[in-house]
């Protein structure tokens, strides 16, 4: 049984350097489509021949780096939460996390912004999911202060958007860039948040007003 166990970490651990060797190739010149299974296997320290004990081929590598990468984004932006509750600020620390992120994994969003928009149906509809699931966690939030499920998700939404966008922005940026680019994307989501804020508000005193006559 201890024999069993020890066989069952290694593999896991060689699965683990298959997918970290494949991060660690992906570049702003490079794809997850221009790896090879060969390049992935040498850089991890196996023979070509046993990557296929881990995964059926690269696609199944890919799709896992992108289930990956969306569950590590949505883990970090669960850990902005609770800064929140000790820092006040829900849009500068979402932001500041999520500018983090692109500075600490930048392959890893570089995977999902690439596989977004790629060739593969497969991957790209496996990148929406992620994007989805991300959506969903912020429009819980948004429910949460007291907004409605169709006005919280469609905040979500645009927010997911405006924050992918300036991520894909972020990649080539220096640091001094990237600080002006977050305090931008800071104060666009604001400006958004506001909005979405007295848009209830009309609704709200159009629905009173209806009400009375």
């Amino acid at each position: 049984m201890k024999s069993l166990g020890i066989r069952a970490q290694q593999k896991e651990k060689t699965r683990r350097s298959l997918i970290d060797a494949a991060f660690s190739q992906l570049s702003a010149d490079r794809s997850f489509s221009n790896l090879s299974l060969r390049e992935v296997a040498r850089e991890a320290g196996i023979a070509p021949t046993s990557f296929y004990r881990h995964f059926k081929d690269m696609d199944e590598l890919g799709l896992t780096m992108v289930d990956e990468g969306g569950l590590l984004l949505r883990q970090l932006m669960r850990q902005a939460r609770q800064r929140i509750v000790k820092e006040g600020s829900v849009i500068r620390t979402s932001v500041e996390t999520f500018m983090e992120f692109i500075e600490s994994s930048p392959n890893v969003f570089r995977l999902l912004l690439r596989e977004r928009s790629g060739t593969s149906c497969e991957f790209r509809a496996a990148v929406v999911r992620e994007i989805q699931h991300f959506a969903a966690e912020l429009t819980e939030y948004l429910v949460a202060t007291g907004m409605t499920r169709e006005e919280a998700m469609t905040q979500a939404e645009a927010s997911v958007i405006l924050v992918f966008s300036s991520g894909a922005e972020a990649l080539d940026l220096d640091r001094r860039e990237r600080d002006e680019l977050a305090e931008r994307l800071i104060m666009q989501l604001r400006m958004l948040a506001k909005g979405a804020h007295w848009y209830r508000k009309e609704r709200e005193r159009h629905r009173l007003k209806g009400a009375l006559e």
